[in-house]
Parts: C-alpha cells; structure tokens; sequence
C-alpha cells in the first residue's frame, strides 16, 4: 500500500504507555455505596480520616494522592510519559494515522454529495487497556470503536496478532481493520446503531447476536466502500493488497475462530458473521464503491 506521503490525520490521540485504572469518576459509586457501612466502622472512619488527611498533605506537597490510587486513567509516571517508541511501533502509528486521515476524505466526499456532513473520529491508539465512554476495556477485546465518544480505540500490538496468530499479514490487512472500525462510526452518523440497538431490546441472545451480525458485515462492507476510493481514486493500492485484506476478513470469521479455539462452531452465537460471509461483504464494497450496496439488513447474508 502506497501510504508514505499521505496526509496524517489530526484526529489522533495517543495513550500509548499510559497506566489505565478506574479513575475517580468510576470509583466514585464504589465508594458511595460502601461509605455508610465505613461510618458505622470505628476501623472504617479511622481510615476514612487517614485517607482524607492523605489527600490534604498530598495536595501540599503537589502530588495527586487520589489518582495515584485509583489509577487515574492517566499517566503515573514520568518513565511512562516519556517512553521512547521503536522506529517500527512509530511508522505503525504514522501509517494507522494516515489510513484514518484517506477514511476521513473518502467519507467526507460521500455524505457532501448527499448533502450531509461528515464528523470525523477520533482514533485512540493505546497499550494494555484503556478507558472509554464505553467502559474500560483491555487489549484482549481488539480493535473497537465506541459510539458514545465517536472513538476508535486500538492496541497496534493486535496487528502483531493478525500477521503471527492469525496469519493476515501485510499493511491493507491492517488498514481494513481501521476502516471496519470507522465503518462503525459512519453506522452512528446514520443512525443506524441506534436502530439496531432499539431493535434488540426485548429479544433472544440469538436475534440480538443476528442483529449484531447484519450491523458489523455491513461494517465490512463499508470498510470495502474505502478500499474502492483509495484504490481507484487515489491508486493507493499494491498487486496484492486486496488479497490481504480478504485473508483477514477470512482470519476474523466466527466460524474461523471459534474452530481455532477449540470448540464446537455454534452459528446462534457469531457476533460478526463467517469467514465467507465477510469476506463477501468487504468485496461487495470494495468493487461497487457504493454505499447501497451494504444494506446487510435488508439482504439474504
């Protein structure tokens, strides 16, 4: 993928080597639901008067006492703040950071030609864990986005994963992960997300899960969408890339996955769709170039 002298998006934000806790705002019910059982304690207002003066004299002395033990969702130490990237982990920023800026002209083009405008996304690049309005949430969850901030959130250590664990290597394989994951902010813009979320309210597991998996092959599909402008608008693509792309969407089936894990392949609980499904999508995007050919809701998938 020829991306070294595209346009870097603004719209990153890195918190990469930061310690992540619950924060403040999170311990704070925690804290409130167990406060009067801590006053009716004689041991439990000893520590409440320690941890208040705790605060108080760290405050004097300029060091956040509070944030310190709860982790703060911020950095901890200077060590942390000022860590130096690899050349490597700092040209895998660059090019994620490039993707989502093409992502942001490619969408931007399309709803200006309905007469709508286009919000960009935030991406959240992170290691280990992070915390979202959606919660908090480790790198085991993979790449997501979360629509109450309208955030991309991802580990880059997850494109380590693709390539060894799941054998999708190559740089469009990873920038079809970045643009599934905008596909999904494109479905909050739409209000598509919302509707899919109303939908589910009251059903079964296996309707909800079956609505799950329309709303992200369609996200699929509209990761396919970019592929299509990138590629013909802007000759951004290699011989090859396309096929890197169908190996991860073929690597990240339910099918394929639950199979690798071990276990029975149980179609009532995929949350994405199979490997042939999505890979049917992404290419149904990808060679139309045109947004209503992603209606999985309204097509046999």
């Amino acid at each position: 993928m020829r991306w070294e002298d595209g346009r870097r998006s603004d719209n990153v934000e890195d918190r990469r080597g930061q310690a992540t806790g619950m924060g403040a705002a999170g311990a704070a019910p925690l804290l409130l639901r167990f406060l009067p059982a801590m006053i009716r304690s004689k041991t439990g207002r000893i520590i409440l008067v320690v941890g208040v003066l705790a605060i108080f004299g760290g405050k004097l002395l300029g060091i956040d006492v509070l944030s310190m033990f709860l982790g703060g969702g911020g950095v901890t130490s200077p060590a942390q703040q000022s860590r130096e990237f690899s050349q490597q982990e700092q040209r895998l920023a660059e090019f994620v950071s490039v993707v989502l800026a093409d992502t942001e002209d490619t969408w931007g083009r399309i709803f200006q030609s309905q007469g709508a405008t286009y919000r960009d996304p935030t991406l959240v690049l992170f290691t280990g864990r992070v915390n979202s309005a959606c919660g908090l949430a480790t790198s085991a969850v993979g790449p997501f986005y979360c629509p109450a901030d309208q955030k991309l959130y991802i580990d880059l250590a997850f494109f380590h994963d693709l390539k060894v664990r799941h054998g999708a290597p190559g740089d469009f394989a990873q920038a079809y992960v970045v643009a599934h994951e905008v596909g999904h902010h494109v479905q909050t813009l739409l209000g598509i997300s919302q509707r899919v979320q109303a939908a589910g309210r009251g059903k079964s597991k296996a309707a909800v899960n079956a609505l799950s998996v329309q709303q992200e092959l369609q996200a699929d599909c509209l990761a396919g969408v970019w592929g299509h402008a990138a590629n013909t608008e802007r000759q951004l693509l290699d011989p090859g890339d396309l096929e890197e792309a169908l190996r991860a969407a073929t690597a990240i089936g339910d099918d394929r996955l639950q199979s690798e894990a071990g276990g029975m392949v149980v179609p009532d609980s995929f949350t994405h769709g199979t490997s042939a499904q999505r890979v049917t999508w992404f290419r149904r995007g990808f060679e139309s170039g045109d947004f209503d050919a992603c209606d999985t809701f309204g097509s046999a998938i």
